[in-house]
């Protein structure tokens, strides 16, 4: 089938926002497109090239925890700092941070309005777009140091047109094996994509598949493991850092919750201790930036009673953090789960690793052609062998208010399963 090229002008001048999203939506024929060919052109044509220091972050979870303490750390010590992550819960916006505020609605549309001009006919996904556009901004900012996260995989993914002065991978697990490939190295192959000759690559991941370690061979990077070469060590209500740069003692632990942060916070105070001599950060700024760092989505504990926790674990491997977490909780009554997923995802894995947390589900379809419908979610549930109740909605707003209608003051609320639930869910609590 012949595939015809998108129709429609670019948005003129004083368009909104949501009109060059709606726009760049449509320039390219496939939502996901590896490659890189298309994006450096595009790069070269803009004469794009961020001067300051760049991390590079990869891997299947932790990326966005990882991503966030940089960010929070380095802002501490002073530093001017862009991030730009995804995807985003609520707004667009979100995914481009320049000394942590989020990119205008203006300055967004000034940045896609320059990617328009320069790539002329070369079609771009959504993400190559946005990655440009992102990069754009960066490049005018004057920043200190950029954080650019993967999207997908990494040695095909739009940001590693950028080069990084350190790149880190925080896990590696069993996602995206449609494109990725079926096995932990394949995925990890392709994660070690973003290494850099001569460069530091700090792998948080404990347990680093040979495909990676032999990529860094190869590539001739410096070579910095978790477990090995750094380490977080608990002291109850503080923690000991240990790695390339010296010990670092009374660390607070992360304002992010869950005992598996201390493995992302390790992997981001490495990452910054290599580009120490250009960029040297205090233990005080690793205190403030440990106890001031946010992420909306990752095990993010609402207030009031009964307690809500949102996480956008999507797949078993952030499941098993994820259930950790909740069994690490106490003095809790019954769990009431909300439940979406999408439907190319491990549906039967995630509830499988969670059950035992669960008291009580409700499930709801997702929007969208990838949005896994009741039916499937429901069969999936019965195939992890999930025998408490579980009564299915139209939607997550109408499962949530079912579950807040349910639970007593002592229960919890946990909703998870993608972004767009946290998503959805964020928008019917009022953001």
């Amino acid at each position: 089938m012949k595939i015809e090229p998108p129709s429609g002008a670019a948005p003129g001048p004083g368009a909104a926002l949501t009109d060059w999203l709606a726009y760049i939506e449509r320039q390219h024929p496939q939502a996901i497109a590896m490659g890189l060919d298309r994006v450096a052109e595009v790069r070269d044509r803009l004469g794009l090239s961020l001067t300051c220091p760049v991390i590079t972050v990869g891997g299947t979870n932790g990326k966005g925890s990882t991503c966030a303490m940089l960010e929070s750390i380095a802002a501490a010590a002073g530093y001017r700092v862009g991030l730009y992550m995804s995807p985003h819960l609520t707004r667009y916006n979100e995914r481009v941070r320049i000394d942590r505020r989020m990119a205008s609605d203006a300055a967004l549309c000034e940045a896609f309005r320059a990617v328009e001009q320069a790539r002329g006919t070369v079609p771009l996904t959504y993400f190559e777009f946005g990655t440009l556009g992102a990069a754009w901004l960066f490049a005018r900012a004057g920043l200190d140091l950029a954080i650019l996260e993967v999207g997908l995989g990494g040695r095909l993914d739009a940001v590693n047109v950028f080069d990084a002065d350190c790149a880190v991978v925080t896990s590696i697990g069993l996602d995206h094996m449609d494109l990725l490939g079926p096995t932990r190295e394949s995925i990890g192959f392709e994660k070690a994509g973003i290494f850099r000759a001569g460069r530091p690559a700090v792998i948080a991941e404990p347990d680093p598949p040979a495909s990676m370690r032999d990529a860094g061979r190869t590539v001739g990077v410096q070579w910095l493991q978790g477990g090995v070469d750094f380490r977080a060590e608990s002291d109850g209500l503080q923690w000991r850092y240990v790695g390339p740069g010296g010990t670092r003692s009374g660390l607070p632990h992360p304002a992010l919750r869950g005992s598996y942060q201390l493995g992302n916070a390790a992997g981001a105070i490495t990452a910054l201790d290599t580009l120490r001599e250009r960029l040297p950060v205090s233990a005080n700024a690793i205190r403030e930036g440990l106890v001031t760092v946010e992420l909306a989505g990752r095990f993010q504990v609402l207030p009031g009673r009964p307690v809500a926790i949102l996480d956008v674990a999507h797949n078993p491997h952030a499941a098993e953090r994820f259930a950790g977490a909740l069994g690490a909780m106490t003095d809790v009554g019954a769990t009431h789960a909300v439940f979406a997923m999408l439907r190319d995802k491990d549906i039967e894995g995630v509830a499988r690793t969670v059950k035992t947390h669960v008291d009580r589900w409700y499930v709801a379809p997702l929007p969208g052609p990838r949005g896994a419908a009741v039916p499937a979610l429901l069969q999936a549930l019965d195939a992890a062998q999930v025998f408490d109740p579980v009564q299915s909605f139209d939607s997550v707003a109408a499962a949530l208010a079912a579950a807040r209608a349910a639970a007593r003051p002592d229960d919890r609320i946990v909703v998870f399963g993608s972004f767009l639930t946290v998503a959805q869910a964020l928008e019917t609590l009022g953001g």
